[in-house]
């Protein structure tokens, strides 16, 4: 008699909580995520960039449209910045920055081969990550 009624309330508890996680998936709404689309461009310069130089540089890079201020780079001859990409796109960027002072640079553009590749590190074709994209998608 006390093991039916014991069975009874756990399996009364099971259906309950069942309801609960079936009614959240339900009614869950999918993740939005409104992250930038950042991308990593680059602006080779003829010369070795002293100090100076690279604090106008810095100055002009940071009031163009679309960059990441505080994602600027000055190494020896070579300028790295992070731009929003649905704002501008590296080629503006370098014709905005030529148009304030002029800087005998190039823009670097990735050879054909390398432009194809993709940078993502997770082997998509393994087992973990497709069950973990199908556990994501399961709940969003």
């Amino acid at each position: 008699m006390k093991i039916k009624k014991i069975l009874f309330i756990l399996s009364g508890i099971m259906i309950l909580l069942l309801a609960v996680l079936i009614f959240h998936i339900i009614t869950a709404k999918p993740a939005s995520y409104d992250n930038p689309n950042l991308q990593v461009s680059r602006i080779d310069f003829e010369s070795d960039i002293d100090s100076l130089q690279a604090k106008q540089i810095c100055s002009d890079l940071r009031t163009i449209k679309g960059l990441t201020s505080d994602s600027i780079i000055v190494k020896r001859n070579v300028v790295v910045y992070f731009h929003n990409n649905k704002v501008t796109d590296s080629q503006k960027v370098f014709d905005e920055l030529m148009s304030r002072r002029h800087y005998r640079a190039k823009r670097y553009i990735l050879p054909p081969g390398m432009a194809a590749k993709e940078v993502c590190p997770v082997d998509q074709s393994s087992a973990g990550y497709k069950l973990s994209r199908k556990i994501n998608q399961f709940f969003n």
